[in-house]
C-alpha cells in the first residue's frame, strides 16, 4: 500500500472510532439493544428456514452459484442493500452494503458451493441421492449465507430504530471447496476498508476461535503440457506424448513426498489425459494442491514442483505451462472478536435438540460407523486457544482475510459429530430441523457480537491493536496471485451444466410447501429398522 493509502486508512479508521464514540451506550442500554436483536433473529425463524433449504435444494458447484447468489441478492437488495455484482470478476460474487452513516464497517462472510456427487435427501439417514450423481451440500454451504442474512436484518432494524451508526457489508465465499475468490477478493482491495470481519462456517457446535488454528494453507496450480499427436499403433514414434510428461511429473512429485516433512500435504487429479487410445497425446494437464502450515512451507513446496514439471516436459520433449487456480493463507483469528463473540455463544447456547433430531444423528453415526456415537453435542465447546504446535490438516481462504483485518470464524452447530465431511453424509442435516435450529443460534451470537462493536467502539480499537502488534508483528501477508491472474471461472461448468436440468426438478417452492421436507416427501427422521 503507498504511504498516502497508508495514511488515509488510517485516519478514515481514527475518524470512525471518534464518530461512533460520540454516543455513549450505558451497560443497561447495551444489554437492553442486544436483548431486542435477539428476539427479532427468533422472531425471523421462518424466513431463515426457508433461505436454507432454498439454497439446499439448488446444489450447486464452485463458480456455479447462479441460482444461490441471484436468490440472496434478491433478499439483500428487498431489504435495502445495494448489490455489487460480479465482483473481482467473478459472475456469482457480489458485495451487499448497507449503511446507517458513520460508525464500524462489519463485514460477514460465507460460503454458498457444494460438493460434487454429494446428491442426498435431507433426513434420510442411510445414502438416497436426489438426483444420482449430482452436486450436493456435503460441507453445509447452504447455511451460512442464511445465517449472516438473518442477523444482518435484525441489527439493521435495531440500528435504523435507535440512529446507531454503521456499515453492514455481506458477502459470499465463492467456490471455496476450489480456494478460488477471497485471495482475489483482497488482492482487488474489497477488504481495504473494512473494520472487522465475522465469517461463518457450519460444524456440529457452536464455538469460535482466536490466534493461529490448525490446519494449512495452500497453493492450487494445474500443469499443462503440450506434445505432438501421431498415431498410436502406426507412427508411435513420431508422437511426443503430453500424458508421458504429466504422468512423469506425478511420478517424480510422489518420489519427493517421501521427503516431505509430516505437516505437509499435495494431492492431484488428472484434468486432461488425451481423448482416445489410438492417438497420442498432444495435450495433458495435473492439477496440484499443496498444503503446509506456513506460507513459506507452501511457496517452497510450490517451486519444488515447477523444477520436477520441467524435467518432466524435458524427459518428454513437451512444453511445460502452469496457472494457479487458487490459494489461501493458513488462518490467524482475532482475540479481541473472539473473546467477545464466546460470551455471547454462552449466552445464546446450543439448540435444544428434540427426540428426532438424536435419533436422525445417532442413526447416521451408525451408518458410516462412526467412532462417534452420542448424536448431537449437549454441551458447549470452549473457545479455541492458539495452536502452540502446528497441526496439518485442511485449509480455507478465510485464511487471507484474516491477514489483511481483524477476523474470527463463527462455527454453528447444524452437522453431526464423527462425519467424514465432503461426504454425502453430511448433507443429511442440513435442510432438516437440525439445521434451522442450529442457524438460529448462530444468527444469535454473530447479531449480539455485531452489536457489541457497534456499541463499545473500544472493542474495535483493541482488535486492531490485537492485529497490528501481535498477529501481524513479524508475519506480513504477501499474495500468491499475481496481478494478473485470473479466477477460474470456468472450473465445475461442465458438471453443474450435466445436472441443472434435472436438479430444477426439485427447487424447493416455500410457496406450496412448509419444509423442504414436505416437499420431498420425507418423513422426519427416516432410518433403517
Amino acid at each position: 500500500m503507498k504511504t498516502t493509502n497508508l495514511l488515509c486508512g488510517i485516519l478514515l479508521f481514527a475518524g470512525i472510532i471518534t464518530a461512533t464514540a460520540q454516543k455513549k451506550y450505558s451497560k443497561s442500554q447495551v444489554k437492553k439493544l442486544k436483548e431486542e436483536v435477539e428476539t427479532l433473529v427468533e422472531a425471523n425463524r421462518k424466513q431463515t428456514q426457508v433461505m436454507v433449504d432454498k439454497i439446499f435444494s439448488f446444489a450447486e458447484l464452485g463458480f456455479q452459484e447462479e441460482e444461490s447468489s441471484k436468490y440472496l441478492t434478491g433478499i439483500l437488495e428487498e431489504n435495502g442493500f445495494t448489490i455489487e455484482h460480479s465482483i473481482s470478476n467473478i459472475p456469482t460474487a457480489w458485495f451487499a452494503t448497507w449503511s446507517n452513516g458513520d460508525g464500524p464497517v462489519i463485514a460477514l462472510g460465507s460460503d454458498v458451493d457444494c460438493i460434487p456427487k454429494a446428491s442426498q435427501y435431507p433426513g434420510v439417514a442411510y445414502h438416497k441421492p436426489i438426483v444420482e450423481g449430482a452436486p450436493g451440500h456435503g460441507e453445509g454451504h447452504n447455511a451460512g449465507i442464511p445465517l449472516n442474512i438473518t442477523s444482518a436484518l435484525a441489527v439493521k432494524e435495531v440500528m435504523e430504530k435507535e440512529g446507531i451508526g454503521g456499515t453492514l457489508i455481506l458477502w459470499p465465499g465463492i467456490a471455496e471447496e476450489l480456494v478460488a475468490a477471497k485471495a482475489w477478493y483482497v488482492r482487488d482491495g474489497l477488504f481495504d476498508d473494512i473494520d472487522m470481519c465475522i465469517f461463518t462456517h457450519v460444524s456440529s457446535n457452536l464455538s469460535v476461535s482466536w490466534g493461529p488454528t490448525s490446519g494449512t494453507g495452500l497453493i492450487s496450480v494445474e500443469y499443462m503440457f503440450e506434445g505432438e499427436a501421431a498415431h498410436s499403433a502406426g507412427a508411435p514414434w513420431r508422437g511426443r506424448s503430453a500424458l508421458d510428461a504429466a504422468e512423469l511429473m506425478n511420478v517424480g512429485w510422489n518420489y519427493k513426498r517421501e521427503h516431505l516433512h509430516p505437516l505437509k500435504r499435495s494431492h492431484s487429479i488428472f484434468t486432461d489425459s488425451g481423448d482416445q487410445p489410438n492417438v497420442v497425446p498432444s495435450k495433458a494437464a495435473i492439477w496440484f494442491y499443496f498444503r503446509d502450515v506456513t506460507y513459506e512451507g507452501i511457496m517452497e513446496m510450490y517451486a519444488e514442483a515447477n523444477d520436477i514439471a520441467k524435467g518432466a516436459a524435458l524427459m518428454t520433449g513437451t512444453k511445460m505451462t502452469s496457472r494457479v487456480l487458487g490459494t489461501a493463507w493458513p488462518r490467524h483469528f482475532n482475540k479481541i472478536i473472539a473473546e467477545t463473540m464466546y460470551e455471547n455463544i454462552k449466552q445464546v447456547g446450543l439448540p435444544t435438540w428434540s427426540e428426532a433430531d438424536q435419533k436422525l444423528a445417532k442413526a447416521v453415526q451408525a451408518e458410516i460407523q462412526s467412532k462417534t456415537t452420542t448424536g448431537l453435542p449437549t454441551e458447549l465447546s470452549k473457545i479455541g486457544l492458539p495452536v502452540l504446535e502446528p497441526v496439518s490438516g485442511g485449509s480455507d481462504d478465510i485464511g487471507d482475510i484474516s491477514w489483511k483485518i481483524p477476523t474470527v470464524t463463527m462455527r454453528f452447530p447444524s452437522n453431526i459429530p464423527g462425519l467424514p465431511g465432503h461426504h454425502w453424509a453430511n448433507a443429511i442435516t442440513m435442510a432438516t430441523p437440525i439445521a434451522h435450529k442450529g442457524v438460529t443460534a448462530g444468527a444469535k451470537a454473530e447479531a449480539l457480537t455485531v452489536m457489541d462493536f457497534l456499541l463499545k467502539p473500544e472493542l474495535l480499537a483493541q482488535a486492531w491493536d490485537y492485529f497490528n502488534n501481535e498477529q501481524t508483528k513479524e508475519t506480513k501477508y504477501r499474495p500468491m496471485i499475481a496481478a494478473d491472474d485470473m479466477p477460474p471461472t470456468y472450473l465445475n461448468k461442465d458438471k453443474q451444466d450435466m445436472f441443472r436440468s434435472a436438479l430444477k426438478e426439485f427447487y424447493y417452492d416455500e410457496t406450496k410447501y412448509d419444509t423442504y421436507l414436505e416437499q420431498l416427501g420425507v418423513d422426519y427422521p427416516t432410518v433403517k429398522q
